[in-house]
């Protein structure tokens, strides 16, 4: 069995165009971080959109950390589409900016122990604060921003061994992030480690996400860039991104 194959038990894992990910709903999604919660081995739950997996397509070793993740959750409403117009399974958008916020609600709930590990060193903090607040009982055992030096990075390893958590947050920009899973996360002890983003950012209010008319209509990503124009460049990702599918769907 591949790597990439292990969890066929709890998903329906399909590739589109060529990178992976899981046919799952926001339910479902939970309840498989609730099983690694109780698992033998950490496990890796990373968002799939349109912008990573055109970045997975050149980057070998990204694409190696999702192949090898525990959950690839279809963060983009164009993966959705583009699984379905290529008829490869159903499944509904499951952002990672709602997901974490389900994560906490359970390990409050459940008293699972969570470290958040990225962003500005205020910024953490305020994440800290904000989760304590929403969500009573939840447990911040550990917490670092992202900048810490390379040299440093063994002592953030133990610190986040030492925690105790069982669930980490981790906001260091993709692809960092995954590639951080990949090369330290089996010497932490953590059992769940979520990839998060900018979402430290919208939690500790420095940046607001889209009005729900955006959500509901799945046009964050417009008002991403009207809000910020400077995402332009990376939004180039999406017209590649259908480009690749509609050739996908009309040679086969």
């Amino acid at each position: 069995m591949a790597p990439w194959e292990k969890n066929y038990m709890l998903t329906n894992r399909i590739e589109v165009l060529g990178v992976p990910v899981d046919c799952v709903d926001m339910k479902r999604s939970l309840d498989i971080v609730d099983q690694y919660v109780h698992g033998d081995k950490p496990e890796s739950v990373i968002a799939v959109n349109p912008e990573k997996i055109i970045k997975a397509r050149r980057d070998p070793k990204l694409l190696a950390q999702l192949r090898e993740a525990g959950l690839l959750i279809p963060d983009g409403i164009g993966v959705v589409a583009a699984a379905r117009m290529l008829g490869l399974g159903r499944m509904e958008r499951v952002p990672g900016s709602e997901l974490m916020p389900e994560i906490c609600n359970l390990s409050a709930r459940k008293g699972y122990p969570v470290y958040l590990l990225g962003g500005r060193p205020e910024i953490n903090e305020k994440v800290a604060m904000a989760l304590k607040d929403r969500y009573k009982g939840i447990q911040i055992v550990g917490r670092q921003d992202g900048y810490y030096k390379d040299s440093e990075i063994h002592g953030v390893v133990e610190n986040i061994k030492k925690s105790g958590a069982k669930i980490m947050f981790i906001a260091l920009g993709s692809p960092k992030q995954e590639l951080w899973m990949r090369e330290y996360l089996k010497n932490t002890h953590i059992k769940v480690c979520q990839g998060v983003g900018g979402t430290f950012d919208v939690l500790a209010g420095e940046v607001k996400r889209a009005p729900s008319a955006f959500r509901k209509m799945h046009l964050e990503w417009f008002y991403r860039l009207i809000s910020d124009p400077r995402r332009v460049f990376r939004q180039t990702a999406l017209p590649k991104f259908v480009f690749a599918v509609i050739r996908e769907k009309l040679l086969g």
